[in-house]
Parts: C-alpha cells; structure tokens; sequence
C-alpha cells in the first residue's frame, strides 16, 4: 500500500476520534476543527513516517497533542499582547469631547492649505517625519519640504490663531508628540 492510501486510511479512521480528543481540550469548537486540520496537515507532510494501523492511532495522538500544546501557547502569547495593548492604550485615551472644537479648527485649516503643504505639515507633526524623510516620502527635495513645511505652519497659525500663553491650544493637537513605540 502507497504512503497515500495509508494517510487516507489512517484519516478515515482517525477523523472523529481526533475531532472528539480536541473538542475536550478547547473551549471553542473551530478551534478543535483548527487542530485537527492541522494534525492532519503535519501527518500529510510525513505521510511517509506514519506507522503501520494500529502504531498510527498513537502517532496521531502525539502529534495531536503537540498541535494542541501550540494552540494553548498560541492562545496564552495572544491574551498578553492583548493585554498590553489595552493597557497601552488606556494611558492614552483622553476624553475625545475636550478635543473637538480644537480637532474641528485644526480640519478645517487643514482643508485650506494646498495638498503639498498640507501633507508635509501631517508628516512632520502627526507622523514624527524629519524633513528629509518626509522628503523621501513624497519624492521632493528637502530644501522644498523644509520651505513648504515653514509656510505651512505659517498660513496655519494664521488660520488658526497662535496664543503661546493658553495650554492646550489648537497647534499643540497638531503638534503632540508621538510616543517612540508608535513610531
């Protein structure tokens, strides 16, 4: 018998076992379905390595239950990345209603400057860009990103007003920094 009636074989049999070994062992039921195609999967790969009948059931157990062990790993490593996620974005969250007036000025200034300056005063102030990269992103000089972006904050101060002294003005929205990890 070839390696592939084997492997058809052994699935043929082994399908539902497996299934009912991984429905005990998760939560979710696409997650058993996960982890039988994937046994299946490494079992086609080594097809050729698959014992004899009755060798086979345990084989597959095995490498069943190393599939699953990856599933859980999987599953543990992807609850802590959550979690850091949430807390990282929990010392960022700021009550979006004190920014909307100061949001809406800003879009609207925005609207007002030319394409050009408008996307070099984004790359510098929003994105963290020095003028050279954002030189290189938008395929110009730096002498002319460095112009533009000198007139563009000009035209919008205009726009917007420039109070130094009242904290939290509408430049300082456009203009908060970025913190290293989102870069």
């Amino acid at each position: 018998m070839s390696s592939e009636e084997h492997f058809r074989r052994v699935y043929a049999t082994m399908f539902g076992p497996l299934l009912a070994y991984a429905l005990r062992r998760v939560e979710q039921p696409a997650d058993a379905a996960d982890i039988v195609a994937e046994t299946f999967l490494v079992a086609w790969r080594r097809r050729g390595e698959i014992p004899p009948e009755g060798e086979a059931r345990l084989w597959l157990y095995g490498v069943a239950r190393r599939v699953l062990a990856n599933h859980h790993r999987g599953f543990a490593r992807r609850e802590r990345l959550g979690q850091r996620l949430r807390q990282r974005l929990s010392s960022f969250s700021v009550d979006p209603a004190t920014e909307v007036p100061e949001r809406l000025a800003i879009r609207d200034a925005l609207a007002k400057l030319g394409d050009l300056d408008r996307e070099v005063l984004m790359l510098t102030a929003w994105e963290g860009l020095e003028p050279r990269e954002a030189a290189a992103v938008l395929d110009v000089s730096p002498a002319a990103v460095r112009t533009r972006l000198s007139r563009a904050r000009a035209r919008l101060r205009q726009l917007v007003g420039d109070d130094p002294v009242m904290p939290g003005h509408v430049l300082d929205v456009l203009t908060a920094p970025v913190p290293e990890e989102g870069r």
